[in-house]
């Protein structure tokens, strides 16, 4: 079975009725978890634009709290966990703005919590590339916009 390209899916959604294209969207979201936070996500963001950051945070720092630093491979293992609940958080938004105070919320979790105490090389490795990539954004941002994040860069570095 051939998939059809997303042109091909676009022409076929702008036939449908809007009624129909409601029950093929709320079926879509039925199917993962990820698609219904992507649709509500992209319904209230007109009304509350902090409310992604703000409710990405809070889940970060429910998995931090609940995660072991106590010895290295705990520690690397909830990083790395937790890393990968962010990376699928950043999918949800295409705001650059967004992405960096999430990737930045990680980086000062990861310090505040002992992650990087243990002088481990993965650990360490994992912090700089979020750092990284953090950087790189913000480099495709407004001046304005640059200079906001580059304190809270120098603190983490």
């Amino acid at each position: 079975m051939q998939i059809p390209s997303l042109a091909q899916l676009k022409k076929e959604l702008s036939y449908l009725p809007e009624k129909e294209l409601i029950e093929v969207i709320l079926e879509l979201s039925k199917f993962s978890r990820d698609n219904k936070s992507f649709l509500f996500f992209k319904l209230n963001e007109k009304d509350n634009p902090g409310l992604f950051v703000e409710m990405a945070q809070e889940d970060l720092a429910i998995e931090f709290q609940n995660a072991r630093a106590d010895h290295y491979y705990y520690a690397k293992k909830s990083a790395q966990k937790i890393r990968r609940k962010m990376n699928k958080l950043l999918k949800l938004t295409k705001q650059k703005t967004d992405q960096i105070e999430v990737i930045l919320f990680f980086c000062e979790q990861l310090k505040e919590n002992g992650f990087l105490d243990h002088q481990h090389a993965v650990l360490d490795n994992l912090y700089q590339m979020q750092v990284k990539k953090a950087v790189k954004l913000i480099g495709g941002l407004h001046e304005d916009l640059q200079f906001d994040y580059e304190g809270r860069i120098e603190e983490l570095t």
